[in-house]
């Protein structure tokens, strides 16, 4: 076999050997890369049987795949004679190799989709369900206006989860109500954001002729029944955090609790109590005289509305939105008026 050489700096169990023995499997009979696993459990413990049943199969099964794995290699890796097993010097060798060709594999999938992403025009934003069926379409399309955008991929769900997509790299961008004192899970550190628009939370209830079937008012017989977030809810946690003790020294009492501020609105049109709902969902509703406010303006919650995305460098397309949004001299057009 044609002998491949790589520099690379460091001792035998650098990559140059991982990427080597890579070239040597190509033309030697298939190997299971299970195997590596196996070779790496005996050499931490020395002992065949535990070894064995933290892979769980039996010990002569793994011993089978032990010395497969010498046979393939065609050296011996461990000595047999001491108790428990130990490295030879090869097996030494060789335990920095396997480790180093299971991390490469394991970083392959990433870096697939880096590569796919570095070449991929498609725009992929998280963003809550609230804005993504109210504020969303018109912000878009007010961008649109000014700058040609390619294809979208929009994955809408609670805070939570629109967080948690960020934080594992599989979205661009994430679109969200925000707060100075709630200010979410992603460390301004490792994410930029930037103002898109304003809204407003407001406590609505049924109305019940001119005036609302439920209100924040204490001192009576009944207390105030809430329509409540569930915590995977950022609307939620900026209410808890600005009303939450008011509510409780108003005797508030949660009677539905839910994710969806959609669904909440629906409740709160049944007549069912008090929900916070932003003015961009209920505009219509205050309108038409479906909804009431609930409490005195001191209840409301001035709330931001902005979009995050991860330091790290995104792919052409991502970067050319995120300066059509952030660049001062276009993105002022970009700030919705407050709804």
């Amino acid at each position: 076999m044609k002998q491949v050489t790589q520099k690379s700096s460091g001792t035998a169990g650098s990559l140059t050997n991982a990427v080597f023995f890579w070239i040597y499997a190509a033309k030697a009979p298939p190997m299971n890369f299970s195997w590596l696993e196996d070779f790496l459990a005996l050499a931490a413990s020395g002992n065949f049987s535990r070894a064995a049943q933290d892979r769980h199969m039996t010990q002569p099964a793994f011993s089978r795949r032990i010395r497969a794995l010498e046979e393939w290699l065609g050296v011996v890796l461990f000595d047999r004679s001491s108790h428990p097993a130990t490295l030879t010097e090869t097996g030494e060798w060789f335990r920095t190799v396997a480790q180093e060709i299971l991390a490469r594999v394991a970083r392959v999938p990433d870096e697939a989709r880096a590569v796919s992403d570095a070449n991929s025009a498609t725009l992929r934003l998280t963003s809550t369900h609230a804005l993504s069926f109210t504020f969303l379409p018109g912000w878009l399309r007010g961008l649109e206006a000014r700058t040609p955008m390619g294809a979208i991929q929009l994955v809408s769900d609670v805070l939570q989860q629109c967080e948690a997509l960020m934080l594992q790299g599989r979205v661009h961008f994430l679109l969200c109500h925000w707060h100075e004192k709630e200010r979410g899970r992603l460390d301004p550190a490792r994410h930029s954001s930037v103002k898109v628009g304003a809204d407003r939370l407001l406590p609505v209830a049924a109305a019940d002729g001119d005036k609302p079937l439920h209100a924040l008012v204490g001192g009576g017989a009944a207390r105030p029944h809430i329509l409540a977030y569930s915590a995977e809810s950022g609307i939620g946690r900026i209410v808890r955090a600005l009303r939450g003790p008011a509510l409780e020294t108003l005797g508030a009492e949660p009677v539905f609790t839910a994710h969806l501020a959609s669904v909440l609105r629906t409740m709160a049109l049944d007549g069912r109590g008090i929900a916070w709902l932003p003015m961009s969902l209920i505009d219509e509703d205050l309108r038409a005289g479906r909804l009431m406010h609930a409490g005195e303006d001191e209840w409301a919650i001035d709330v931001e509305i902005r979009l995050f995305r991860s330091q790290a460098t995104l792919p052409r397309a991502a970067e050319l939105f995120w300066r059509n949004v952030a660049e001062p001299s276009r993105a002022g057009a970009a700030d919705a008026p407050r709804t």
